[in-house]
């Protein structure tokens, strides 16, 4: 019998069943949908989190204390003297420590609860925000301590709405301050909106909240990341007189890291979270497999006096066995191609939701697991095809004859 009356007669019985076909599909379908989502769904805010992360200036690092890490653990092992030895080094640059001043910021009537950096003027350029209008704070400011404030571009919306902050006053918490700055619009980063801060001189930060030492300090590496890091950990542990030759983080006070640390433990993290959901939803597929196989012994079951007919005209016992496997194919391939368009659609979908809220999420679409899911498709075919079609092909021509249900 040639192969193609064999395809030809597998694709009727499809035909002929359009409605069992379709649900034996469904468990195929969302098995390579689900694979499809969840490897794009992660891929996608991988990619929008190696993103932000490459937004900032390049050669970024950041040293905190420990307990800006760890609830409970002080946040004083960081100092300001630190800060100055570190300034000294010569291979980082603009080095910009950082205090919180956790009060509300009102104009009017207005009132916001924005995050408010008391920081230095090297600040902007390590995380590579630019300015709209007005000016930075300048190393005058930060030694008169003059109480100016620079605000970021939403929270210039928010409070002034289309009048013209630029000399303005503002109160932060008790304390009022006149705007001089206005940065431009970046959007997030790592889930923190950027357009919300305030950023006022250190010095003045200081001074309304008392706080001795800085929350934590920016800066740039003048040359590779990892040799900066390395200078700045011996010379804090050093300074803190901490004893670690084994290089265990976990007796150390501070922490020191950099942009390109962060990229790749997301990169990395962001593998195996991608490996371990396709894997999750790649146990659906075994669940259509079943379902597969259950409905094509059924349908060996109804068409037994029609394989023996075949048979008793000359069908041979491979013929039989590839109708029935090509049937298993079929229907899995079929639903794979409808799952794929659906788990990429709705993929695509969830992102442009995602962008509305938390900025930019790109859609990417994972060529490789495209094509993992049509091979499991098929896979998943032949494994559970292959029973039914080998009960089929084995069945005597007189016995399926005389079949009578």
């Amino acid at each position: 019998m040639r192969i193609q009356d064999t395809l030809q007669t597998a694709h009727r019985a499809i035909r002929s069943h359009r409605m069992r076909s379709a649900l034996t599909m469904l468990g195929i379908v969302i098995g390579v949908g689900s694979v499809v989502l969840m490897v794009s769904v992660g891929r996608s805010f991988e990619r929008y989190i190696l993103d932000q992360v490459e937004s900032f200036s390049s050669h970024l690092i950041e040293v905190y204390p420990t307990g800006f890490e760890k609830f409970g653990r002080t946040l004083d092992s960081v100092t300001m003297s630190d800060y100055e030895a570190i300034a000294k080094l010569t291979t980082v640059e603009n080095v910009a420590p950082v205090i919180f001043i956790g009060e509300k910021v009102t104009y009017a009537a207005e009132e916001m609860s924005p995050m408010v950096f008391g920081t230095f003027p090297g600040f902007f350029q390590n995380y590579g925000l630019k300015l709209d209008r007005g000016r930075l704070l300048t190393d005058q400011d930060i030694a008169a301590a003059r109480s100016v404030a620079v605000l970021a571009f939403q929270t210039s919306q928010d409070l002034f709405g289309q009048r013209e902050p630029i000399g303005e006053r503002i109160r932060i918490g008790s304390r009022f301050y006149t705007v001089i700055g206005v940065m431009q619009s970046v959007g997030s980063a790592l889930l923190q909106d950027l357009d919300k801060p305030v950023y006022v001189p250190f010095t003045t930060a200081r001074a309304q909240t008392g706080q001795k030492n800085p929350t934590y300090m920016s800066m740039k590496s003048t040359v590779d990341d990892d040799l900066a890091i390395e200078d700045i950990t011996v010379l804090l542990r050093q300074r803190h007189e901490i004893v670690n030759p084994d290089n265990d983080f976990d007796k150390d006070d501070f922490r020191v890291r950099s942009a390109a640390q962060a990229t790749q433990i997301v990169a990395t993290v962001g593998v195996g979270l991608t490996a371990f959901i396709g894997l999750i939803a790649g146990i659906s597929l075994v669940v259509g497999g079943i379902g597969i196989m259950n409905i094509m012994l059924v349908s060996v079951t109804e068409r037994t006096k029609e394989i023996g007919l075949r048979k008793a005209l000359g069908a041979r016992k491979h013929d039989i066995l590839l109708q029935f496997l090509f049937e298993a194919v079929s229907l899995t391939m079929i639903g794979g191609l409808i799952g794929m368009i659906g788990g990429a659609s709705l993929g695509a979908l969830l992102a442009a939701i995602a962008s509305k809220f938390i900025g930019n999420v790109p859609f990417v679409i994972s060529w490789s697991a495209l094509i993992a899911a049509i091979i499991m498709a098929f896979a998943t075919g032949l494994v559970f095809g292959i029973v039914p079609a080998r009960k089929a092909s084995n069945l005597s021509p007189m016995e399926a004859i005389r079949w009578d249900r």
